[in-house]
């Protein structure tokens, strides 16, 4: 920890902030055909908007600011071609608005870089009556990932205290809840430590750091609850000393945290299936973070729980006591729900799948520059674009083609009733046969109707005619994306099921666990429509809706939500596994397992669900969106499928719940979760 944490108060600034775009796409191709050949002028350039509100930028102080923006952009290593507004293509009609393009000299990472240092110095050319404003991809993600970091850091600042209030009132006492942050503290100080050391050898998002911050926090937490609280019950209930503590709970709450561990990992490994350097450091991010946070909680924690001793009760409130093991109130839940099964569990499964009915409905595209706060340069600039040439123009189409289907390229492009202007062929700088034409379509970049436009150019253009640009790359995105969601999908459900048989070794439950999974993953998608799509809370949340929901959000959050969900499903189902064991009584197992880890998982949940939660009040729209959609998915998991549906089917399942085929049980290794 002490080793690779020291290279984590460099995590910001080494992190990349792009990688959105589909790998193997005829846009990635074309943004680096037009990188090499046209001088940068891909779709990662820099566009600096220059908007004078007094006059024509012919006068006054529009050429020295033209002339500034010129030589600050020209300064910059990673800085290509400097193209100067251009009357007809880049220069308005009334001459207020130009725009000076300064090409992409190097890869999309180092141009978000290179956007977030150039901008500031940039808007300080402004004047009184000229405004200058970069914008562009490379602009919006250097805007977004500022805003989003801020977000998050704000996020879990208040989360933070938040939890420990939990904690200390789950636990009863200030250093028993304190060890579950410490243990996090540790796991992401080694995870931010070693993605520096990863980004060396490999792009790594900075997206991976926040998704791991929040992600660790979580888990890190769960994790130490559920030995801690093993721990104080061996200590106090039983009254063993901190050396036979330790190794009770790390042979039955250990084995449970590592199967758990590894469930989440393989849930989220289902994601690198994405071809999508973004999604896939996102998802290692969030693996690695996963693997330190356990491997902290295997062996560092162990070893404080035994150096503690007695001492875990320090600063202890009046019901340190209720910490011990099986809880009286949880018990007599777990015999109400015995009781009347039926009632219990179709109520939750009515409440779950009228939530989850709306997922019918759902639609998903590629962010807006909605996502944006409406002061960054980037939507500034975005809209100045607009003002001056057309709805579309921000969202130009780059057609790469050979010479010989130049013309013909073009007169397609013209003729198309969706396109409002073609520029002249453009040959390349560099000498070679390739030329590009710029053409601008009628529609803005975010709304759906250019998807058809850009599938229609690619049938009817010329097969040397390659479609691209920054509003291509997001559709083409938008397809890899939905092309791949069902596969990961599946293979999560796979996998998540074999774990839980080779944890378990019986298959009915290891189904009936993995398919309650489903419910609360599909009724927080649910929620999430009404939210996001229909704008229902907007106001509340304070945001601007876009009238879908981010088109990276069902594969990436689906594999989030199962993750979790399989978290609470171990925990439960290794208890009630641990009592059949002992009693081989169905009702034991069933109520035993309620008892003994309902009020772990009701803590955790709480927890979660607070973490969560602050992420959905803070920010720009897509960490809205996670903090939304994983907090509602927690808070039913936890309280509706865990603590009712998933005992409820263990209740009517009786003994054929622990059912093993003979030859299954000659395939699978023996596990046991009954200490000794």
């Amino acid at each position: 920890m002490i080793s690779l944490g020291a290279f984590a108060p460099m995590v910001e600034k080494n992190l990349s902030g792009a990688g959105w775009q589909a790998e193997g796409s005829q846009s990635v191709a074309v943004r680096k055909l037009a990188q090499d050949h046209f001088g940068g002028n891909a779709s990662h350039a820099i566009q600096v908007v220059v908007h004078s509100t007094a006059g024509a930028l012919d006068s006054g102080d529009g050429p020295a600011v033209i002339a500034a923006v010129t030589r600050v952009v020209q300064s910059d290593s990673r800085i290509a071609q400097v193209i100067p507004p251009t009357p007809g293509t880049s220069l308005s009609p009334d001459h207020r608005t130009a725009v000076v393009l300064a090409g992409a000299g190097a890869d999309t990472n180092e141009m978000v870089r290179a956007a977030t240092d150039l901008k500031g110095r940039l808007q300080a050319l402004s004047t009184d009556t000229v405004q200058v404003n970069p914008t562009g991809s490379s602009l919006l993600w250097s805007d977004f990932n500022a805003a989003n970091l801020d977000a998050m850091m704000k996020s879990e600042m208040f989360s933070w205290p938040v939890t420990l209030a939990i904690l200390v009132l789950a636990f009863g006492a200030l250093v028993a809840a304190g060890l579950p942050l410490l243990l996090t503290l540790a796991g992401l100080m080694a995870s931010a430590g070693s993605l520096v050391l990863i980004n060396h050898f490999v792009p790594v998002s900075i997206w991976a750091m926040n998704f791991a911050m929040m992600f660790s926090l979580a888990l890190g937490i769960d994790y130490a609850l559920f030995l801690v609280v093993r721990f104080r019950a061996a200590l106090m209930a039983r009254h063993e000393s901190p050396r036979e503590a330790v190794a009770e709970t790390m042979d039955t709450a250990g084995k449970a945290v590592l199967l758990s561990g590894a469930t989440v990992l393989v849930s989220l490994s289902a994601v690198m299936l994405v071809p999508s350097p973004s999604f896939r450091s996102m998802a290692g991010g969030i693996m690695l973070s996963v693997v330190f946070v356990l491997a902290a909680t295997l062996t560092l924690l162990p070893v404080v729980l035994f150096k503690l001793g007695s001492r875990i009760n320090k600063l202890s409130l009046p019901w340190v006591h209720t910490g011990e093991h099986r809880s009286p109130a949880f018990a007599r839940w777990g015999e109400r729900l015995w009781r009347r099964p039926v009632v219990w569990g179709l109520g939750s499964l009515i409440v779950l799948v009228a939530l989850a009915a709306p997922i019918v409905g759902l639609k998903t595209a590629m962010p807006s520059i909605k996502v944006l706060p409406e002061n960054a340069s980037a939507r500034v600039g975005y809209s100045l674009v607009q003002q001056a040439f057309g709805p579309g123009a921000p969202g130009m189409l780059q057609v790469v083609t050979n010479s010989q289907d130049a013309q013909a390229t073009s007169r397609i492009l013209a003729a198309d009733k969706d396109i409002g202007a073609v520029m002249p062929i453009m040959p390349a700088a560099d000498g070679s046969d390739y030329r590009m034409i710029e053409a601008v379509p009628t529609v803005d970049p975010s709304d759906p109707a250019l998807t058809a436009t850009v599938t229609r150019l690619r049938a009817e253009l010329p097969t040397s005619a390659q479609v691209g640009g920054a509003a291509v790359e997001n559709i083409d995105l938008k397809h890899q994306l939905d092309r791949s969601t069902p596969i990961v999908i599946g293979v999560v459900l796979v996998l998540g099921f074999a774990l839980l048989l080779f944890a378990l070794q019986a298959p009915l439950i290891a189904l009936l666990g993995t398919l309650t999974s489903l419910l609360s993953t599909a009724a927080a998608f649910g929620v999430a429509r009404l939210v996001f799509q229909d704008g229902i809370g907007s106001g509340i949340l304070g945001f601007e809706h876009q009238g879908f929901l981010d088109a990276w959000a069902p594969v990436f959050f689906f594999a989030m939500i199962f993750a979790i969900a399989m978290d609470y499903t171990v925990f439960l189902l290794a208890s009630a596994k641990e009592h059949w064991e002992r009693s081989g009584d169905p009702r034991e197992a069933m109520v035993g397992a309620v008892a003994h880890s309902g009020r772990v998982i009701f803590a955790a949940g709480g927890v979660m669900v607070a973490v969560f939660f602050t992420f959905a009040l803070s920010g720009p729209l897509p960490p809205k969106e996670m903090g939304v959609i994983l907090g509602v998915a927690v808070l039913l998991d936890a309280f509706l499928v865990r603590l009712v549906l998933l005992p409820v089917t263990l209740r009517l399942a009786g003994r054929t719940a622990w059912a093993t085929p003979a030859w299954l049980r000659r395939i699978l290794p023996t596990i046991h979760f009954s200490h000794g």
